[in-house]
C-alpha cells in the first residue's frame, strides 16, 4: 500500500499544469514615438482558471528615464476597453468605463485617479476572449493649404549709371 500515495503524488503533479491551462497572460502596446523605448503597454493576468476577473496593470515606458508598473484593478477578463488620451508634454489618460487614470512618462508617475480623461484620443486598448490589441484612433489629417509653386526671382542687377560724354 506503500505505492498509493506515491502513484497520488506522481498524479497530483501530472496534473497540476492543467490547473493553469487556458489562464490569460497577454498583453497590448502602444508606441508612442514609433520606437520601442516610449511606450504604454496594458498587461492583463489571470490567476485561476475558474476565474472570470484578471488583473490589469500599466506599464509605462520612457528609456533610459522612465519605466514603471502602475496597477489598474481587477476587472473582467472579456469585453474590457481602455481609451487611451495624450494630454501632451508625455502626460497621458487612461479611461476604462468610469474610471481614469492619469500618467506622465516624463517622471514615470501616475499623477491622478478619477476626474475626467483629458487630451486627445489616441486608440483603445481591447481585452478579447483570446487576445490584447490595441487600436489606433482613426485620427482626422490636418489640413494643409495647398502651396502655390513660387518661382525664384533673381535679384534684379543695378544697371551700370549711364555716363554723359
Amino acid at each position: 500500500m506503500t505505492t498509493r500515495p506515491a502513484t497520488m503524488r506522481a498524479l497530483l503533479i501530472f496534473l497540476s499544469p492543467l490547473l493553469l491551462a487556458g489562464c490569460y497572460n497577454d498583453s497590448a502596446t502602444f508606441y508612442a514615438d514609433s520606437t520601442q523605448e516610449h511606450t504604454l503597454t496594458v498587461r492583463r493576468q489571470q490567476d485561476y482558471f475558474w476565474s472570470e476577473q484578471g488583473r490589469y496593470t500599466l506599464m509605462a515606458t520612457r528609456l533610459p528615464d522612465c519605466q514603471r508598473q502602475i496597477p489598474l484593478g481587477e476587472m473582467p477578463l472579456e469585453e474590457s476597453k481602455f481609451e487611451l488620451f495624450a494630454a501632451g508634454d508625455n502626460h497621458w489618460s487612461l479611461r476604462s468605463g468610469s474610471r481614469v487614470w492619469q500618467v506622465e512618462t516624463n517622471g514615470c508617475s501616475l499623477t491622478g485617479e478619477g476626474g475626467e480623461a483629458a487630451g486627445q484620443p489616441v486608440g483603445v486598448f481591447h481585452a478579447e476572449r483570446d487576445h490584447m490589441q490595441f487600436e489606433a484612433s482613426a485620427a482626422p489629417a490636418p489640413a494643409i493649404p495647398a502651396a502655390e509653386p513660387q518661382a525664384a526671382e533673381a535679384p534684379a542687377e543695378a544697371a551700370p549709371p549711364a555716363s554723359a560724354n
